[in-house]
């Protein structure tokens, strides 16, 4: 899996050329920093750009663009890495060979994305207003939904403590108190700041080359002067001085216990395949020591699972609790975190989530996306390694492996939502 490299008015293409798909997937990286000042104005921009175009300004023939290409499939993701916000645009379109058509459908996915991004609907200098009103809405039902969730919601607001510091607090769909500042004149002076600072990277897999692909984009990506702003990685390795506690009382019937863990390894270290195999081991799986013995053994969990954000070198734990149970669940997951320290790891254990983990890297193979998303994980965290490498490095992890980055885990928050009858 080898993605050809180019680069074209300043932004980096990547083409995977492959005859093993009927689609062309079509993937564009927009990253800026993540940041209390844009969050929220940055976030909204692709709600606005899919509203119309200077050439389609109406939202309706925007969209019937789409199925003109074969009933192409478009949408976007606001997303984070570590200390980055991340516009996602996304588009498949089948291959032409597939298909009765006069013109390179390639092509005009190509456009389709590059006339929205850099050639948005203008009216006196300002979007339209009445798009932005309306996407305001949009995205402020989005983040009150968060709210009803409560999973999600337990897991915003532990990461929010743990990170109070760190740019990584923020919810990078935005934050609600933002919004009325923002009209179709400030958010356009935002998005013009957008498109001549982010870093673009614009990935292609399927039947094409990258010759083609670039030839494509300087025809319909009309981009201003830019001077992108490099990559601020977050740094994985942070010491904890005290473990902090956080009780949150609201109208729940059920309790949610979110614990977060500095992990002091991260995407781009050497030990990131005994990371990957520690998380399976501890609760990244239904064999988990987490699942086995906080839900199976004690049934005093729901739900309990962890999951590890390399890029930011976190390990979270995520659980369903009645409230009464809040310090006995606690005890065991943090039992739980001394085995894997004491390296109390069996081999079917191992074993178990050795073999989960490398079904997992192999599936990415038959995926465009899955593929695409692990080569720009690489890049972004200035690392060059493969989907076989990886592989080769998690089936060659051993029991002492996974104990030494054991030893550098740090309980770093507790955060317990429970409802309004007290503690």
């Amino acid at each position: 899996m080898n993605f050809q490299v180019g680069t074209v008015q300043s932004f980096n293409v990547h083409v995977l050329p492959t005859n093993r798909f009927k689609t062309f997937t079509i993937t564009l990286f927009a990253g800026t920093p993540l940041q209390e000042e844009t969050v929220t104005s940055t976030a909204l921009i692709p709600y606005v750009l899919r509203r119309g175009t200077a050439v389609k300004p109406e939202t309706i023939a925007l969209r019937e663009q789409l199925d003109e290409l074969y009933g192409a499939g478009f949408g976007f993701n606001i997303t984070k890495r570590g200390n980055t916000q991340f516009v996602q645009f996304r588009m498949d379109v089948i291959n032409d060979r597939f298909v009765k058509s006069e013109v390179s459908l390639l092509s005009e996915a190509i456009k389709y994305i590059g006339q929205m991004v850099t050639q948005p609907l203008i009216e006196n200098g300002e979007f339209r207003p009445t798009y932005v009103e309306a996407e305001k809405q949009t995205l402020q039902k989005q983040l009150e939904s968060v709210i009803n969730d409560k999973i999600r919601y337990a897991s915003e607001r532990c990461m929010e403590e743990m990170c109070a510091n760190e740019p990584y607090r923020l919810n990078a769909a935005g934050r609600l108190e933002d919004l009325p500042e923002v009209d179709a004149k400030s958010l356009y002076e935002r998005y013009q700041q957008w498109l001549s600072e982010a870093q673009l990277d614009l990935y292609v897999v399927g039947d094409t080359t990258l010759e083609e692909v670039m030839g494509y984009i300087e025809q319909s990506f009309v981009l201003p002067e830019r001077s992108p702003k490099p990559y601020e990685r977050a740094d994985v390795v942070h010491s904890v001085d005290a473990v902090k506690t956080i009780v949150e009382q609201l109208d729940v019937n059920q309790g949610k216990l979110n614990l977060g863990l500095r992990m002091n390894t991260g995407y781009a270290s050497s030990n990131y395949a005994a990371a990957l195999v520690y998380n399976g081991i501890f609760g990244g799986y239904p064999h988990s020591k987490l699942f086995v013995n906080v839900r199976e053994k004690e049934s005093l969990a729901y739900y309990c699972a962890s999951r590890l954000d390399g890029h930011k070198g976190i390990l979270s734990i995520q659980s369903g609790i009645e409230f009464a149970n809040y310090k006995k669940a606690l005890n065991i997951i943090e039992q739980q975190l001394a085995e894997m320290k004491a390296g109390n790891i069996t081999d079917v254990e191992l074993s178990q989530t050795i073999a989960m983990l490398s079904n997992s890297l192999r599936e990415m193979f038959d995926n465009a996306n899955d593929m695409l998303g692990f080569d720009f994980n690489n890049r972004y965290a200035n690392t060059n390694r493969t989907i076989d490498q990886l592989l080769t490095e998690v089936q060659a992890i051993s029991i002492s492996d996974v104990q030494a980055v054991a030893q550098q885990v740090e309980l770093d928050t507790i955060y317990f939502l429970r409802d309004r009858q007290g503690v």
